[in-house]
């Protein structure tokens, strides 16, 4: 169950750092209220999942998803870069994630 909480924190943290972007630095009051919601929810789950995760595993999987997530739909919504080179660097990434998640135990 932790995995799954961790996951769903991760997809907060996506939704925090892509609302930066709609937020224009925090003058939107709207983008900003589900900016700093989204962060709040991603903090919350993230303290729940580090109860049955290793705190370093989970963190770096916790930003891993947010990384891999902010990314893609930066190439997605915000015309950022989709270059070989960042779609390989994602792949590697997700490579970690999954490797943590295979070689993390519980406490």
């Amino acid at each position: 169950m932790a995995w799954i909480v961790l996951f769903v924190a991760g997809l907060f943290e996506i939704a925090w750092a892509i609302g930066l972007a709609y937020s224009d630095g925090l003058s939107k009051p709207l983008p900003t209220l589900g900016t700093v919601a989204a962060l709040l929810v991603s903090m919350v789950l993230l303290a729940h999942a580090v109860q049955e995760l290793p705190v370093g595993t989970a963190y770096a999987v916790w930003t891993g998803i947010g990384a891999v997530g902010t990314t893609s739909l930066g190439i997605v919504l915000l015309d950022e870069p989709a270059t070989l080179a960042r779609v390989a660097f994602i792949g590697v990434i997700v490579v970690g994630i999954v490797g943590l998640n295979l070689t993390s135990g519980g406490h």
